[in-house]
């Protein structure tokens, strides 16, 4: 006499118990998917058949697949940069978002998940301390760190952001950024019209070896500017109570941080 139900929950519940499916082994299976394909590839189903699992089976361990990319995320993130040594704050920081640049060409889909409302881990949480330590203490207001951190963060993405859309299209078409344009003589052809873009073109203009590099250097040069003017304020101190003293901008500088201030030293000046 046969039996009713589903043969697939049968087999969730005869085989579930063998060993490699757990929640680390969901995790590095559905890293490997996005990495192959991007976040657009990947699927419960794809992750369990890599595994050699039901699909319901998945769904023991992870709610779904929202909950799997921050898991994913969180775990690629747990690779941390080589230690600092006794290098400055822009050694340091560029070597994070160097080693952030790496993991997101190691893994793309990183560019792909992104947005406000992601709920960090520890180790992402662990990454934005890293990065927020190395300017801590350089003169910044906390929230020019923050803001500053921040600007690194999202030229990365933005770059990685390239590299995401231009393996999206060499799948989909088969052909690379570097062939396609190798192959658009026709359009080379109508450059004589643009006398300035055809003298950068054929003078090694758009060979840029690095333009990650170039691009962090440029981010570097900017907050390290504004670490300069923080600097020479934070040596600027009142002549009476050693406090810091905020310059305008323009006009004579103040030797003083408060109109009380400067009045005692008047009345001391009168004393003596």
């Amino acid at each position: 006499m046969g039996r009713a139900g589903d043969p697939d929950r049968s087999v969730e519940l005869l085989w579930d118990g063998r060993p490699g499916l757990s929640l680390p082994a969901i995790v590095a299976a559905a890293v490997e998917v996005a990495d192959a394909e991007g976040l657009s590839g990947l699927s419960m189903r794809k992750v369990a058949e890599r595994l050699g699992f039901t699909t319901m089976s998945l769904y023991r361990h992870v709610p779904g697949r929202a909950h799997l990319v921050d898991l994913m995320r969180d775990a690629v993130l747990g690779d941390p940069p080589a230690p600092p040594g006794e290098q400055g704050w822009r050694a340091r920081l560029e070597a994070f978002a160097r080693h952030a640049w790496e993991l997101r060409k190691r893994h793309p889909w990183l560019a792909e998940e992104r947005g406000a409302r992601h709920v960090p881990g520890p180790n992402a949480l662990a990454h934005f301390e890293h990065a927020l330590a190395i300017l801590a203490d350089t003169g910044l207001t906390p929230a020019e760190v923050v803001a500053s951190v921040g600007l690194v963060a999202r030229f990365v993405d933005a770059e990685a952001a390239a590299l995401v859309e231009a393996a999206r299209t060499e799948r989909s078409t088969g052909v690379g950024d570097e062939e396609w344009w190798g192959a658009r003589d026709s359009l080379y052809a109508h450059f004589y019209a643009f006398p300035t873009l055809t003298r950068l073109w054929e003078t090694g203009g758009f060979d840029q070896p690095d333009p990650f590099g170039f691009g962090l250097d440029r981010l570097l040069d900017s907050i390290e500017l504004l670490i300069e003017k923080r600097d020479v304020k934070r040596d600027e101190t009142c002549r009476v109570c050693g406090r810091p003293v905020e310059q305008p901008t323009s006009g004579r500088p103040r030797a003083y941080c408060s109109r009380a201030c400067q009045q005692r030293a008047y009345r001391h000046r009168r004393s003596t």
